[in-house]
């Protein structure tokens, strides 16, 4: 269930998260010598078991209802990797995936975005091994070997989970850190495809392995999302920002400023989810992204060309009086969809935070207005909803006509990240949560909606 509660908000900015790291850690058993005791796995088995581990996981995951489906998960979880690498002493790790709350489309224009950690994650049962050597099987794939002898870039390993761990290892460790060989077993339920971040909580993960191992979680969250941002765009080869992994590792409600897009500014807005009673249902609109890579691109390259107008790069570097005031000479020379989008742009970036500010005053309702506000401008100014060449096919349009039809004047609901296809976003009253899902489930298949829970705890050690 997400819901938002009156808990006082704290802010922090960039620096100050450096020492955040403390209060993302759940309790830990410390030797004499300040690291954690790592666990026999015939003993952590038994422990998995106990009241104590159960309440540790309803701490991470929130839900009461999750809590004897995520114990046997790491029954199993600590099962074969005894299979595969024998009993031995180790620790378990989780990396949330994340939503995207607020900021349709502002961060490559150097906006500003709210996102939150969800209680969906990628788990770790991983050890240290005597070679210097990462090995890691992820339920589902083959198992990964990686030399930290050699952690050059390899071209053949881009757009590869083994280019993600070797790019996560040069990452921290020209940053200043110790980095060792392990032996992991991964499994993640953090939906691929659905805007969810799968692969920043996998690279997050990873982070939280290193710092536990050789660091004695000293890695900050933020330098774990760093890392995770260079082996993305270097490793991987994919030109992604910060947002996702920033808000994987972090946790909770984070608030990005993208101005300085080297150094963004990042707030953590610590708040208690447990008293507004909505949920967050993310709904999977069975879309395909198949040749849609050009209407996604069109949408920096209109704003883009609005903000070279005024011989800017980006639409953040231009002021939104001046934008107002020349739209009918903007219209003659980049044309009307770019000037629909620029003004989706500089309203969204004031929605990212009148949210926040409204999450601070405890005044949900306005939370929800201003996200029914984002979704109406994605639909009509943004227009990210359903692509022109195909108008007949229009997942999303259907899942949001129908959110409305559902929830009336209650909730909210908006497209959930690039668009065209792919998910749908809606926060919805408790008492509506069970006919939203079985009415969404109705319409796309068994399994499309799912309920989640905002976390507290981003990428940590359990």
């Amino acid at each position: 269930m997400f819901s938002i509660g009156s808990r006082k908000i704290q802010e922090m900015d960039l620096l100050e998260l450096q020492a955040f790291q403390i209060s993302c850690i759940l309790p830990v058993t410390i030797n004499s010598k300040g690291r954690a005791n790592m666990k026999n796995l015939k003993v952590l088995a038994q422990e998995v078991n106990s009241q104590e581990f159960r309440q540790r996981l309803l701490d991470i995951y929130v839900d009461a209802g999750m809590i004897a489906s995520q114990v046997h998960r790491y029954q199993e979880a600590i099962q074969r990797y005894e299979e595969l690498f024998g009993e031995q002493e180790v620790e378990l790790y989780s990396a949330p995936g994340r939503s995207e709350i607020g900021g349709n489309h502002t961060d490559h224009q150097h906006g500003k975005a709210l996102a939150a950690s969800v209680n969906l994650d990628a788990i770790a049962v991983a050890g240290k091994s005597q070679e210097n050597v990462i090995k890691l099987l992820s339920e589902g794939y083959p198992m990964i070997t990686v030399d930290l002898k050699d952690l050059e870039v390899r071209e053949e390993e881009k757009g590869t989970s083994v280019g993600l761990i070797r790019g996560m290892a040069y990452g921290l460790k020209k940053n200043g850190y110790q980095v060792g060989g392990f032996c992991a077993y991964v499994t993640s339920n953090v939906l691929s495809g659905a805007g969810l971040s799968s692969s920043a909580a996998f690279e997050v993960l990873l982070g939280a392995i290193l710092s536990g191992l050789y660091n004695d979680m000293k890695v900050s969250p933020v330098e774990i999302a760093k890392a995770a941002q260079y082996s993305e765009n270097v490793y991987f080869g994919k030109p992604c920002g910060l947002l996702d992994q920033m808000a994987c590792s972090v946790g909770g409600l984070i608030h990005i400023d993208f101005a300085v897009p080297q150094n963004p500014v990042v707030k953590k807005v610590d708040v208690d989810f447990c008293s507004y009673h909505h949920s967050l249902c993310i709904t999977d609109t069975k879309g395909s992204h198949a040749d849609l890579t050009d209407e996604y691109a069109l949408i920096p390259q209109e704003m883009k060309k609005v903000a070279q107008f005024f011989k800017k790069e980006f639409l953040r570097e231009v002021e939104p009086e001046e934008f107002y005031q020349n739209i009918p000479k903007i219209r003659e020379t980049c044309g009307d969809r770019p000037v629909l989008r620029a003004l989706h742009f500089f309203e969204e970036n004031q929605r990212v935070d009148l949210e926040t500010g409204a999450l601070q005053a405890g005044n949900f309702q306005e939370f929800l207005k201003n996200v029914k506000e984002s979704g109406n401008s994605s639909f009509k100014y943004l227009q990210n909803i359903y692509t022109n060449k195909d108008v007949q096919n229009q997942n999303v349009s259907i899942g949001l006509a129908v959110s409305d039809s559902i929830l009336a004047d209650q909730g909210a609901n908006r497209v959930h990240g690039g668009g065209f296809a792919g998910t749908i976003q809606a926060f919805v009253p408790d008492d509506f949560v069970e006919m939203y899902r079985k009415t969404m489930d109705g319409v796309y298949g068994e399994g499309s909606c799912h309920v989640l829970k905002v976390r507290h705890f981003g990428g940590i050690r359990v």
